[in-house]
């Protein structure tokens, strides 16, 4: 059967290779717990040969690890193990061990016809996305000499790109082939050769060790290959050292008169701002633009820019600002960019911290003005302190991401020191898009670095970065709120702790291109301007949505990587699980989860305005009907599906610190999500939300029935002004539950009815998703000929 399915697929390409010797390939699965008998499972005298063995685990509670080979069988000799498990089951044994095959056969929980994914050796969430073309280590088999020669003539056929680059072994030549997924699984039809595949190695050694001609050279090409933003493009204003506007990458992307400084007398150029800053600024421009350079480099496909750069010098050319004026000095370099282009879609980078470590949390001058930035206040630096002005419109809301802030001391035990080494002032602002570092950087190629070894391993926090485990947790957020790749450092034997190694850097532009085009950059001021690039890149594509929602998909597009998942895993109750969000945030984001619902992953997302309070009493409920797939989940009855909800607004602060109790306390207000039960009626449900908005009042929220069913549960994710959770259950369970309600809880807007803004309303977006690995049922398509894409109403819908 798999032999007739391979020959059907094969003729089904319309590409034919000369001297390609014809086969399939077969992935063999191990009986949970048990390794397979490998040398049983290849013949090299009849050419089959075992090409790749990868480990996976069940999903099971505890999951036990699997065993997966992939094997090569020429056409006709499959034969060779349909023999071997005929003679198997012919015979009956008196006693274990006496059968044919035994051990071969015992072993095998299933078998199949493989797919290119069976032939990835690499980290299983290294495997690229369904949408995405990468560049692949192809691995091919030595046979005849004329593999590669095979492979270029497929490579012509099927339109895909193979480099110059290539290396050999004695039974494998490695070859870089760019390609989508579809194209190079078809290769499994056509070729014998491939062993394995798996994902290029881009680093940012070889870059930063050629000479500034080569390096122009390589960024002269990306340039050329590259389609520019419109001037009316959406941008991240970077607030740091200034940007080096004739850098050749960052010229088409900043326009003169986009670059700003604090002190006209500075100039707006980024002169390296000061001993150890390396031109800072210009660092983040490259990063918020491009990302990391150095996979792009090495790239040839066309690449399209969608936003552009401001940049307002923050820092002086030496020495720092006084500490107490930051609050201040982020206001005026908000208003310099927003006087030269009002209207404006952009959003703030800011990866300039407080290094000292009192606040554990507590607000400061500084968090608050970011907060009051965000909420949409502007400040008037005449006066002394912080004076609000009460006519801020709600255009005039703003996205601050803002970078976790770096621990002081590196070391070996990295979680631990990350642990507790708080957020830095202002990253705990409520408001803010608080961003820490994760790596998946954590292979050295240096031949130089013999001995030494990454700190961090692929997929676990970064070295860099800092948490909020410390803060109280009764009281103040969930931070950082998402991480991005920061680079990883490295240590030798005797616990010596070394940086930067460019293997574990990211790459990004120098701010002296006279000198140099290409520097190493890293930690959390990297992730943070990451995370801009992807908040700009999410506003050219969607222009309608609030700098609020921005935030809420870029959270709600994260997940956690496999080694952050072991450790939540582990984790036995929500307190832990909290702990381990405020190491983690809710993970790495991702640009497809955030732009796009999938057949088997549906995304609403809805922005509305609640007016909280009255004459100092709760004012109003929202009850949101989405459009449910109701039938679709019903008739999936017990398949397990996950639910994620994800609420997003932005309060007004009150910062100074008399006890945060009452008329004190420092949000205006609090917003909180919550699901209708299975059996739950609307009017029950809403009856339900004035009982629990009551109980929040009092500080005392009770349990609700669904508690367990939720990852994090009400009392940890009801930190700060953003609350995202996951509900797993089963299909059936989730079909009656399509109602949402938002509902307001207690803020100092409700114990002050004079200053109280209500009136105004309380701008929130909710971003909800259900996921379901059911390959076969689609629960996107309903929804979209319901409500079309999009559908302008009132409250907006986005799918």
């Amino acid at each position: 059967m798999a032999e007739a399915e391979a020959k059907e697929r094969r003729s089904t390409t319309g590409i034919d290779v000369h001297g390609a010797k014809p086969g399939i390939y077969i992935q063999f699965d191990s009986q949970p717990g048990y390794e397979l008998n490998l040398g049983s499972l290849e013949d090299r005298r009849q050419g089959i040969e075992l090409v790749a063995v990868t480990e996976a685990s069940t999903d099971e509670a505890e999951p036990r690890r699997i065993q997966r080979a992939t094997v090569f069988v020429p056409d006709g000799k499959l034969k060779h193990f349909v023999a071997r498990f005929q003679k198997y089951a012919r015979e009956t044994p008196k006693k274990k061990g006496e059968r044919r095959h035994e051990d071969m056969v015992d072993r095998i929980a299933a078998l199949r016809l493989a797919t290119l994914r069976a032939l990835w050796t690499d980290a299983p969430e290294a495997y690229p996305n369904e949408d995405e073309t990468i560049w692949w280590e192809v691995w091919l088999r030595r046979q005849d000499g004329n593999e590669l020669e095979r492979l270029l003539e497929f490579a012509d056929q099927s339109g895909i790109t193979v480099s110059e680059r290539r290396l050999g072994f004695d039974e494998r030549t490695v070859v870089l082939v760019r390609a989508h997924p579809n194209r190079l699984a078809a290769s499994l039809d056509v070729l014998s050769d491939i062993a394995e595949v798996r994902r290029a190695k881009e680093t940012a050694v070889e870059f930063v060790d050629m000479g500034p001609a080569e390096q122009a050279d390589w960024a002269a090409e990306l340039k050329q290959r590259t389609q520019w933003p419109p001037d009316n493009a959406p941008v991240v204003c970077i607030l740091d050292t200034g940007v080096t506007r004739g850098h050749p990458l960052l010229d088409p992307v900043v326009r003169p008169e986009d670059v700003h400084a604090i002190d006209p007398a500075w100039g707006t150029h980024d002169d390296g701002g000061g001993p150890g800053a390396m031109g800072h600024g210009t660092q983040m421009a490259g990063l918020a633009i491009y990302g990391d350079l150095a996979p792009l480099l090495v790239d040839s496909a066309p690449l399209i820019i969608r936003h552009r750069l401001e940049s307002v010098k923050i820092l002086p050319p030496r020495g720092a600002n006084p500490p107490e004026l930051y609050g201040t000095i982020t206001a005026e370099a908000a208003a310099r960019v927003e006087v030269q282009a009002p209207g404006r879609h952009r959003c703030f980078s800011l990866a300039v911290t407080a290094t000292d470590k009192r606040d554990r949390g507590e607000p400061t001058s500084w968090s608050a003005a970011v907060d009051a930035l965000a909420a949409g206040r502007s400040f008037d630096s005449t006066t002394q302190g912080l004076a609000y002005l009460d006519n801020a419109e709600d255009a005039a809301r703003r996205l601050f991401v803002v970078s976790a802030g770096n621990v002081t001391t590196l070391e070996v035990d990295h979680l631990s020191r990350s642990d507790t080494e708080p957020v830095q002032d202002p990253a705990h602002a409520w408001n803010a898009l608080t961003v820490g570092a994760f790596t998946e950087k954590a292979t050295i190629r240096d031949p130089g670095r013999d001995g030494w070894a990454p700190v961090a391993s692929p997929g676990d926090l970064s070295p860099w970065s800092t948490t909020s485990v410390t803060f109280e947790r009764n009281k103040w957020p969930l931070k950082p709120d998402v991480v991005f790749e920061g680079g990883n450092v490295a240590c030798n034997g005797t616990g010596d702790v070394d940086f930067p190694v460019p293997d574990l850097c990211l790459l990004s532009t120098h701010h002296k291109p006279a000198e140099k085009l290409l520097v190493l950059s890293w930690a959390t001021s990297a992730a943070c301007a990451q995370a801009a690039r992807l908040a700009a890149i999410i506003s050219a594509e969607y222009p309608t949505p609030w700098p609020e929602t921005i935030r809420a998909l870029i959270v709600h597009s994260a997940e956690w990587t496999p080694a952050m998942s072991a450790y939540l895993r582990g984790a036995s109750g929500k307190r832990k699980r909290e702990v381990l969000v405020r190491r983690y945030g809710f993970g790495v984001p991702s640009l497809p989860r955030a732009l796009r619902s999938a057949s088997d992953a549906l995304t609403l997302v809805l922005q509305s305005t609640i007016r909280p309070f009255e004459r100092g009493k709760m004012r109003e409920i929202h009850i949101h009907e989405l459009p449910w797939p109701e039938d679709v989940l019903a008739s999936l009855g017990a398949t397990p599906v996950r639910l994620r909800v994800t609420l997003s607004y932005f309060i007004e602060p009150n910062p100074g610190r008399r006890g945060w109790k009452k008329r004190h306390r420092y949000a205006s207000h609090g917003l909180r999500f919550e699901v209708r039960g299975a059996a739950e009626s609307t009017d029950e449900f809403r009856k339900r939300l004035n009982r629990k908005a009551l109980d929040e009042e009092e500080e005392k929220p009770a349990a609700t029935s669904d508690a367990s069913e939720w990852f994090l549960g009400e009392q940890a994710r009801n930190r700060g002004s953003l609350h995202s959770d996951i509900w797993a259950g089963t299909a059936a369970d989730l079909a009656d539950r399509g109602v949402i309600g938002v509902y307001p809880v207690t803020g100092w807007w409700k114990e002050q009815p004079a200053r109280d803004r209500s009136d105004h309303g309380a701008r929130y977006a909710l971003v909800v998703s259900i996921e379901t690995k059911e390959a076969e049922v689609d629960i996107w398509t309903p929804v979209a000929a319901e409500v079309g894409i999009p559908v302008e109403v009132a409250d907006e819908i986005l799918v």
